[in-house]
């Protein structure tokens, strides 16, 4: 399989990037974990490799620049890695070769067979066997929990070519974002990160360069596993504003007053006050401009399966999941799998215009 990564539709401007002072942050747990000696310096990652420069990546990337890290990277569009380049970025040809200049890589892939081969596959982070450069690998994919804590695994029984800065193991994180492109373009997404604390920690300052917020959700898959309850509750709660707002349009009330009322009531959610999926109801969302950009529908349907196929391994019931599923994949069948995930308002339930 090709190394695969997102490709770039909408790409960002970079020349308004400048570098700032880079970030650091010494460890602040004192249960330090067997990759890490006993005594821990301040630690500092100065090279950072990213691979993934799609809608999500090149915007994560280029805010890391912002924040003063050194930079290379990789994708298979080339297109992109030429505008990188054309601002002093290495661009490099294999994720291996990205990882033989990088203290950190951060991976941001489609999905979990794109990850194993940019880990495992020809060329890949773990080519080198059991031997690589990087401390800390961290995939912000959106992917199944098992697929983490397999990778996880396998760079755990790995050794550094060389030890920096009392690192004993190279680690790994699996760090999901929220928020969309618009917050990774602000800088202002959301990481839900799993795997070692102490890790954790270390890596802090870059999810500060790239988010406003990193939550702790415990070990290796954790944070995947908490990105696809995030999204299933997503789609559940669209799904519910929608069919609601429908019914409402079905008998007499206009949208903009049901969503008044539903942002001042017990049902106020995300989906009501934040993302309506009304056309005309707010503006700066997909559902004012023809549901497009956002979050697709086909991601969505992924994510959902996602949800479902874990749900399967624990042996728990989530019928509410398996209804949203079928939806949105009645969606992408009916060819709006690249709009976004909130168009399900006019194309499954036939809901108007507010006009």
């Amino acid at each position: 399989m090709t190394m695969a990564i997102c490709r770039v539709r909408v790409l960002p401007s970079l020349s308004n990037l400048k570098s700032t002072v880079l970030l650091s942050s010494p460890f602040q747990s004192s249960a330090m974990r067997r990759f890490f000696s006993s005594q821990v310096p301040s630690c500092q990652f100065e090279s950072v490799g990213f691979i993934g420069l799609g809608n999500m990546g090149f915007r994560m990337a280029s805010n890391l620049m912002k924040a003063g890290y050194k930079m290379a990277v990789h994708d298979v569009n080339c297109n992109v890695m030429k505008m990188f380049s054309d601002m002093g970025v290495p661009t490099k040809e294999t994720p291996f070769e990205v990882a033989e200049a990088s203290d950190v890589v951060i991976t941001m892939l489609p999905s979990s067979s794109h990850v194993l081969d940019v880990y495992n596959g020809p060329n890949g982070l773990l080519q080198g066997g059991n031997s690589v450069r990087p401390q800390l690998l961290i995939d912000s994919s959106t992917i199944d929990p098992q697929t983490s804590r397999n990778i996880s695994a396998a760079v755990s029984n790995c050794i550094l070519k060389e030890k920096k800065d009392s690192w004993e193991n190279p680690v790994m994180l699996d760090a999901p974002v929220s928020g969309g492109v618009l917050a990774a373009e602000a800088g202002t997404l959301t990481f839900m990160v799993g795997g070692s604390e102490d890790a954790y920690l270390a890596a802090k300052p870059l999810f500060l360069s790239m988010g406003k917020n990193a939550i702790y959700c415990g070990g290796a898959g954790n944070g995947a596993a908490a990105k696809i309850c995030n999204n299933l509750a997503m789609a559940v709660s669209m799904l519910g504003v929608s069919e609601a707002l429908t019914l409402g349009q079905s008998l007499g009330i206009s949208a903009s007053t049901l969503t008044k009322i539903l942002n001042s009531s017990s049902a106020r959610c995300w989906s009501s006050d934040s993302y309506n999926p009304v056309p005309g109801v707010m503006e700066g969302v997909p559902a004012s401009r023809n549901y497009g950009g956002g979050f697709a529908s086909k991601l969505m349907a992924k994510d959902l399966n996602l949800a479902l196929a874990s749900a399967k391994e624990v042996g728990v019931d989530c019928p509410l999941t398996s209804q949203a599923q079928d939806i949105y994949a009645k969606l992408c069948e009916n060819g709006h799998d690249s709009k976004d995930f909130s168009c399900v308002f006019r194309h499954y339930y036939g809901g108007k215009d507010e006009v």
